[in-house]
């Protein structure tokens, strides 16, 4: 019964008038990224994170985590009818996406595409409402060495499951956690890496790294690379598919979505690691592997239906822990921060309407994204037609105005320079920005939990130990520590990001 309640409490909070208008905006603005290469849905909430400071913090997360979803639908329509991926996670279905369009069906890959996104979309809602409850009371069991350990395995999850070196993603933890460090010590109340900087004494603003680090240095890539459009686009008949492409979608949807759902809550995973793993999936188990990269709908229904639903599980660490399993989910803990919410597992006891708000939101969302993204093809298409030299300097004046609108001041515009600086300097050396994302968003609440620990066992480290959850724990960290070191899995992980690459 109290499930029903909390259910019945988030359908009435998320059908408000102005919480559906920032669901609807969320969705198009979304979806927009997702049709546009070059921007993607980590730039634009980090743009977007000074204007949430000034909205209701639902709204603010309704809008966010739309803006997240609806990115996943948006990159499925590019990738079919223009071989142009708009998402990192749509790179794939542009494999057999295309090929069938080029065959004349175009209108079915983009109706299996947005079908398969939907149900994957309201499968993991599902999931997320099973289970976010007693992962929550399962989560307020938890002391303070419990949470020390979880974030400990949060962190080292990352590192296993990033693209490219795994010492420079160790490395980009390590120096997000030391740049999580400046400010005032809450015990001490001595300042930390300020350099007499005033400005610098409540530490380092999470939304101007986000959008120096996301913003301003992907402008800059894309700008390097020459990032162009192309027309060509392929016109869209019938959107019904046959009854025999039906028949091969639905198992194909159906084993996408679960291993997506799977791959979602994992730290570091994701829709792009979702996607990536179920086409791999498919294409092992399939009868004729031959016919995947020549227009083979189970490479559009899997991939599609996992990244959705890895989109929507994704949410449950951080919603239920506090813990962001990826650079999207760090962001929207940068959120809720900025509106003083503490992210964890109080916020469902505390806010139930935010937290059960949210969740209904995201059925709405994906219903209203089937509604956006068929009858608007046209428009969506003729969007890339926008050269993006015309659509970098908007990028840039809205990152410097967002950063500006934070506390009227010039100082948090010069934050966003230097990191746009410096997040150019990692791309050119190789180096992820999720990592030292979440090593930033994770390192001052890991300090905080470690403090805690040992000022309640009187300076006694055992307390790691003796404590079962916080033992659990560090043995599972431990035991992704030793996959790093085996052979056999650094060459997996190494083609996988090859492939990916590709």
């Amino acid at each position: 019964m109290d499930l029903l309640d909390n259910l019945v409490l988030g359908v009435t909070v998320a059908f408000t008038f102005q919480n559906l208008t920032y669901a609807l905006l969320g969705c198009m603005v979304g979806t927009l990224i997702g049709v546009l290469p070059g921007i993607g849905p980590v730039a634009t909430i980090a743009m977007l994170l000074p204007i949430t400071f000034h909205l209701p913090p639902t709204a603010s997360l309704i809008m966010l985590a739309g803006i997240y979803y609806g990115a996943q639908y948006g990159g499925s329509t590019t990738s079919i009818l223009v071989n142009l991926p708009g998402e990192a996670s749509s790179v794939v279905t542009c494999l057999d996406g295309y090929q069938m369009a080029r065959k004349g069906r175009a209108g079915a890959a983009l109706s299996i595409s947005a079908v398969g996104s939907f149900f994957a979309g309201t499968v993991g809602t599902i999931i997320i409402v099973i289970f976010a409850e007693p992962l929550t009371r399962m989560a307020q069991k938890f002391g303070p060495a419990d949470y020390c350990s979880l974030m400990a395995l949060g962190l080292v999850a990352a590192v296993i499951l990033a693209s490219g070196s795994v010492v420079k993603a160790i490395a980009m933890i390590f120096l997000g956690l030391l740049f999580g460090l400046v400010g005032t010590d809450v015990n001490t109340g001595a300042q930390r890496f300020t350099f007499d900087v005033p400005e610098l004494s409540d530490g380092i603003d999470f939304a101007p790294i986000a959008m120096g680090l996301f913003g301003i240095a992907e402008i800059v890539v894309n700008l390097e690379r020459h990032l162009t459009r192309t027309g060509g686009t392929i016109k869209v008949t019938s959107l019904w598919p046959t009854m025999e492409e039906v028949r091969r979608a639905i198992p194909a949807a159906l084993r996408g979505t679960f291993l997506g759902a799977a791959l979602g809550v994992l730290p570091g995973g994701g829709p792009t690691l979702g996607a990536f793993s179920s086409y791999t999936l498919e294409k092992k188990i399939s009868k004729n592997p031959g016919q995947f990269g020549k227009g083979a709908v189970e490479g559009v229904a899997a991939p599609e239906a996992a990244n959705n639903a890895a989109a929507q599980t994704s949410f449950i660490p951080m919603l239920t822990l506090g813990i962001p399993s990826n650079a999207v989910m760090a962001l929207m803990v940068g959120a809720m921060i900025i509106q003083g919410i503490q992210p964890g597992p109080e916020v469902m006891t505390k806010k139930p309407d935010l937290f059960w708000g949210m969740i209904a939101s995201m059925w709405i969302g994906n219903a209203m994204l089937v509604i956006i993204n068929l009858p608007m093809i046209g428009i969506w298409v003729k969007l890339l037609t926008v050269p993006y030299r015309f659509l970098a300097p908007a990028i840039l004046l809205f990152c410097c105005i967002g950063a500006y609108s934070l506390q009227n001041s010039t100082f948090h515009v010069m934050q966003v320079a230097i990191f746009g600086v410096l997040g150019y300097v990692f791309v050119k050396l190789g180096c992820e920005g999720a990592p030292f994302l979440l090593g930033l968003v994770l390192g001052p609440q890991m300090e905080e939990y470690f403090r805690r620990a040992m000022l309640l066992s009187r300076g006694d480290a055992m307390v790691f130990l003796q404590r079962p959850i916080s033992l659990g724990l560090l043995i599972t960290t431990a035991i992704l520590l030793l996959l790093m070191a085996l052979p056999s899995f650094k060459k997996a992980r190494k083609e996988a990001f090859v492939e990916e690459e590709g």
